[in-house]
């Protein structure tokens, strides 16, 4: 059988770790984006410019590469009240959890990517979720997809397969993995087309990439980087 797999990507450097990852155990692969009015707006457009850097840079990649589709889900963004939709301070909330955290979003990625996957003949989702670095968001657990593929191949009498190379890995570990799989030219690519900033600024290069540089996601990345650096030197 041949194995096919749709990857949840949105320009991202977790995401574009986890689309090389399926490019390297799938026989196909398609990939999907959404548009929840996310103030990091910016990655979207980050989007094409790595399938245009792996085509150039790993075509044997690219070979497998099938359909992209971008899905509107901005009224996601109207009914979400935190830092990642709307020109706010991120802090912490009452319950502990990070203002950043939208209620739900890859409850809704995954439904969505599943139904596309089921018209597709797609038979994995492949998604960049991490319980180590998670921010504490509760999305991003492994318990809660695994229920989630549970509920959803019942749902839809299917057998999908919901894959998290990132899951138990922290920063440090995914820039290992971005090594492995394509060395050196892969960890550029994601220093100087990926994005991560929460605020979407991008406006300056740093040594890990482009943004803020302050946010948790910068801070993250740069940690993790720094640490990547000591640990091959």
């Amino acid at each position: 059988m041949t194995k096919k797999a749709l990857v949840l990507f949105s320009g991202g450097q977790d995401s574009t770790v986890c689309l090389a990852w399926a490019l390297k155990h799938f026989d196909y692969v398609e990939t999907i984006g959404f548009d929840y009015a996310q103030r990091h707006r910016i990655e979207l457009q980050c989007r094409q410019l790595i399938f245009s850097a792996l085509h150039d840079t790993f075509p044997n990649w690219t070979n497998k590469l099938g359909q992209d589709q971008l899905i509107d889900l901005t009224w996601l963004g109207q009914i979400s009240d935190c830092a990642l939709t709307l020109e706010k301070e991120i802090e912490l909330k009452e319950n502990g959890l990070p203002n950043t955290f939208v209620p739900g979003r890859n409850l809704l990625f995954f439904l969505v990517a599943s139904s596309i996957a089921y018209r597709r003949g797609l038979n994995t989702l492949v998604g960049g979720m991490c319980q180590t670095d998670f921010s504490g968001y509760p999305d991003c657990r492994e318990d809660t997809l695994k229920a989630l593929q549970v509920a959803t191949n019942l749902g839809m009498a299917s057998q999908f397969r919901f894959e998290t190379p990132l899951m138990w890995i922290n920063k440090t570990e995914t820039y290992q993995l971005a090594h492995e799989l394509g060395g050196d030219a892969f960890l550029e690519l994601i220093k100087q087309h990926t994005h991560t900033c929460y605020l979407g600024i991008r406006d300056e290069l740093h040594s890990w990439g482009y943004g803020c540089g302050q946010c948790p996601a910068c801070e993250l990345r740069k940690a993790g980087w720094e640490k990547y650096c000591v640990s091959i030197s």
